[in-house]
């Protein structure tokens, strides 16, 4: 499978073997940032099918994120311990054949527990896809590899919501599952042979791997999605306790953390201004790009009459210009900094979601979606890079693995409590009829309060990086 031991050897793009991890990599990435937004076009289709209501559609989303963004961290760390190459081809493996499962299933109950399985096999795919791109190649090409993996993984967030429709459309919505067997399958045959041999450390550090902490962790995430989604049908006493246990289990986990000698979150990161507040902005701001997706498709399909493919075009603009303009932006945040940026980035988002207020039966593609959606994906595009840039900035260098790990996390529960709780405080929590009499008005009701949820987001940005007050000098010192 990969070079035996004190065998490790560093690939090349201009070679065999690094153009096949390259492809390995890219199709194990792709599955995952392809999964989201076509099962966000799927939605409908799936509700039609295996019934439900709303809050079945709010789980098959949720339920990927829980176990997502409780157990990636524990993913990166389980790589470092036993080796890269090795939870990677086990992440693809299990996602492909968890994939199968939710294309197969018969009902919601079975999908929703698929889809749980699905997001903790993600939670090893998705860091070990990057990781074994950047351990394996030699260290004057890795920086080009990255950027390549990067590039070309970002178009399947690009090409998701159209892709998506086509499947639904075409074959039939199990397909936005199935799909991923045979990528899976190619991504683990074009691994092996071609992944280097990484040192296995387990002996020594399988100890402090920290299983209770990402256990706790995703407990507490799951409680409190179970509360908010559930709400309408557990009562106020029960849905109360889920959200209270969830976040004593969330306290809990701090608490683990902060008295590990080997922590999953090292929770001193967040004693940084710049980290805390781009993590802060990020957890707002993606939450209200989560929820909005998932509620215009739902809104355009249901209601104004958008067949899959349509409704995937209509969201399409806003993945395309996250990948065209963000990377992009590098002299902008040079000229105006990034504090403006990220004020000014989720303003314009929220602007967008305004428009999408105007939604409603029937909706005029090109007077109507389109401005909404190149307004929003404007936002976004303006928001992104500097919000990386800051968080990055404010850490060491050695800690930047470890930041980035701690931000794809934190988007994922963003959009996980925003799937949850935007819908239960627009009224439109415990729906029977997705789509029924009533549903264009809480829908507009969530994009205002996700247009608040990125004005809060700037308001966090413009007031948490603000500069320091310098001192004054001396001589303009007030004498005592």
């Amino acid at each position: 499978m990969t070079a035996g031991p004190g065998k490790a050897r560093r690939l090349t793009l201009a070679g065999s073997a690094g153009r096949w991890l390259m492809v390995a990599a890219v199709l194990g990435s792709g599955m995952a940032l392809l999964d989201t937004t076509m099962v966000i076009v799927a939605l409908p289709a799936i509700g039609r099918t295996i019934g439900g209501g709303f809050s079945t559609l709010q789980w098959v989303l949720d339920a990927y994120l829980i176990t997502l963004a409780g157990l990636v961290l524990l993913g990166g760390a389980i790589g470092d311990i036993v080796g890269h190459d090795r939870v990677f081809l086990t992440g693809a493996v299990a996602f492909g054949v968890t994939s199968g499962v939710c294309g197969l299933a018969p009902g919601g109950a079975i999908l929703v527990v698929a889809r749980l399985f699905q997001g903790a096999a993600a939670a090893l795919l998705i860091p070990g896809a990057l990781a074994v791109v950047s351990t394996s190649f030699a260290a004057d090409e890795r920086r080009r590899a990255i950027g390549a993996w990067s590039e070309i993984s970002g178009l399947a967030t690009v090409a998701g919501p159209l892709l998506g429709g086509l499947l639904v459309e075409h074959a039939g919505w199990r397909w936005v599952f199935l799909i991923n067997v045979p990528l899976a399958a190619a991504a683990v045959a074009a691994a092996i042979g071609h992944l280097p041999a990484h040192q296995d450390r387990s002996a020594a550090l399988i100890a402090h791997l920290d299983l209770g902490g990402a256990l706790t962790a995703t407990a507490g995430l799951g409680l409190l999605a179970c509360g908010l989604i559930e709400a309408h049908h557990l009562g106020v006493a029960l849905a109360g306790g889920s959200l209270v246990l969830g976040l004593a289990l969330l306290v809990g986990f701090g608490v683990i953390e902060s008295r590990r000698e080997h922590p999953l979150l090292t929770l001193s990161l967040f004693a940084l201004r710049g980290f805390a507040v781009a993590n802060l902005t990020t957890l707002l701001v993606y939450g209200a790009l989560s929820a909005s997706l998932f509620l215009v498709v739902l809104e355009l399909q249901e209601v104004s009459g958008y067949g899959a493919l349509a409704s995937g075009a209509a969201i399409f603009p806003i993945t395309l210009l996250l990948f065209l303009l963000s990377p992009r932006l590098g002299g902008v945040v040079s000229r105006m900094g990034t504090r403006r940026l990220i004020t000014l980035g989720p303003i314009v988002a929220a602007l967008g979601l305004l428009l999408f207020v105007r939604v409603a039966a029937p909706a005029s593609y090109l007077t109507v979606v389109l401005p909404a959606a190149l307004v929003f994906g404007l936002g976004l595009a303006l928001t992104a890079a500097p919000l990386t840039a800051t968080m990055l900035g404010a850490v060491p260098s050695t800690r930047a693995g470890l930041a980035s790990g701690v931000n794809n996390a934190i988007t994922r529960v963003g959009g996980l409590l925003a799937v949850a709780a935007v819908p239960l405080a627009a009224g439109l929590a415990g729906a029977a009829d997705v789509g029924g009499s009533g549903f264009t008005s809480g829908f507009h009701h969530a994009m205002l309060i996700s247009a608040f949820l990125c004005l809060l987001g700037g308001g966090v940005a413009f007031v948490g990086l603000r500069p320091p007050r310098q001192p004054a000098p001396a001589s303009q010192a007030v004498p005592e």
